[in-house]
């Protein structure tokens, strides 16, 4: 098959709409569901994504994905026991595959609320069965064990978008897409991200650790496929807040680092310990949370709104708190597909607990912000190379 006709395009008065090849099949067969245009457009970005992932690391690779950017991604390292505690998974058979799900789902559950899902290897039960009571659009993975799929199928009352994709395609090396009437061509990006990108540190510090030059290039390999303007925050193997499409590089900086905080703040005591009322649903849950770690909370508690959701009134968690939480937090990775104008983004990431970053460089202002990086003790290198996505 080389023409798949579509319900609509990216709203519904735009009819008719179909994917096609203009020579060879297809690479992709939907074994259930109907996938709309937008899923296919989060279900191609993502499984390039997940894919260079697996190739770059060696790990099994997984991302969640939301309107043509990841809101998590991550390779399949295990899980401590909080970290199943926070991602839903406690008591369950996690494979390595399963681990990178539960940490991309993880991410930034909020924005994975609806998530299409990318795979980098054959999906097998123990990955489908988490992903079973989460709220998703659809997946795409080069297969499916018997298991697996049976499990995929009950979602969403049967109609479920899964589809498998052949491993083996390769792209043509030159990509068009129309805008107003007009054919845009380029050669696809195929920058390929490897150690060679540490080739150039640039800092007084220059200590790269094996986990940190993994992190960098899941960052790297995280914006290759993020709407531009972006950033990615990482850590242990999984990136923890993402910055997505933003006009200006600090608000993108700013973006993920909040989102950043938010991942290490569902681990503090008080919030593991929040008494939620029997028949909380997870997404009511996450959204809670979220709220609970935000500046609105206060004006939350002088409401009745609270007893909805929790069992008794929770101890709130205070500025100071947080504030003395966050600033015990090291080790945290940070990429951007452009380079940092200013040493700005370098004094919000070190609030973030980021120690090592990677960039292109080229910015006339590159010395001022070597010297924030120097400041914090950070590594820094530069690739050369931006990585713009439109």
């Amino acid at each position: 098959m080389n023409r798949m006709m579509l319900k609509y395009g990216c709203n519904p008065n735009q009819v008719p709409a179909s994917v096609f090849m203009a020579e060879g099949e297809l690479p992709i067969k939907v074994l259930n569901g109907k996938p709309g245009y937008i899923n296919l457009l989060d279900a191609l970005n993502a499984y390039q994504l997940v894919k260079e992932l697996k190739e770059a690391t060696g790990h099994p690779a997984a991302t969640s994905f939301k309107h043509v950017s990841p809101a998590g991604a991550a390779i399949g390292l295990p899980l401590d026991e909080t970290l199943k505690r926070i991602y839903f998974v406690e008591n369950k058979e996690l494979s390595p595959l399963a681990c990178a799900y539960a940490r991309a789902r993880g991410a930034d559950r909020m924005s994975s609320y609806g998530d299409f899902i990318a795979l980098s290897d054959v999906c097998d039960r123990e990955t489908a069965a988490i992903i079973l009571p989460e709220v998703s659009d659809g997946i795409v993975a080069p297969g499916y064990t018997e298991e697996a799929l049976a499990i995929l199928k009950r979602k969403r009352k049967g109609n479920y978008t899964v589809i498998k994709i052949d491993e083996d395609y390769e792209p043509r090396e030159i990509e068009r897409k129309d805008v107003y009437g007009i054919t845009f061509e380029q050669k696809r990006n195929d920058y390929r991200v490897d150690e060679n990108i540490f080739n150039n540190i640039v800092t007084q510090n220059t200590n790269l650790s094996e986990s940190a030059r993994l992190n960098l290039m899941i960052s790297l390999i995280t914006l290759k496929y993020t709407q531009s303007n972006s950033v990615c925050y990482v850590y242990d193997g999984q990136a923890i807040g993402i910055g997505a499409g933003q006009q200006s590089r600090i608000h993108c900086t700013r973006l993920a680092g909040s989102k950043a905080d938010t991942w290490f703040l569902r681990q503090h005591e008080k919030t593991l310990n929040l008494k939620f009322k029997k028949g909380v649903g997870r997404a009511d849950r996450d959204n809670t949370i979220d709220v609970y770690l935000s500046e609105y909370w206060e004006d939350l508690l002088m409401t009745d709104v609270w007893k909805d959701f929790f069992e008794e009134k929770p101890e709130p968690l205070t500025d100071k708190e947080k504030r003395e939480y966050l600033s015990k937090i090291s080790g945290v990775s940070l990429g951007s597909d452009a380079f940092f104008p200013f040493g700005d983004n370098i004094e919000r990431a070190a609030k973030s607990g980021v120690s090592f970053v990677v960039q292109p460089g080229g910015s006339i202002r590159d010395d001022n912000v070597i010297e924030a990086c120097d400041r914090y003790g950070i590594v820094m290198a530069f690739t050369g190379m931006r990585l713009f996505h439109h």
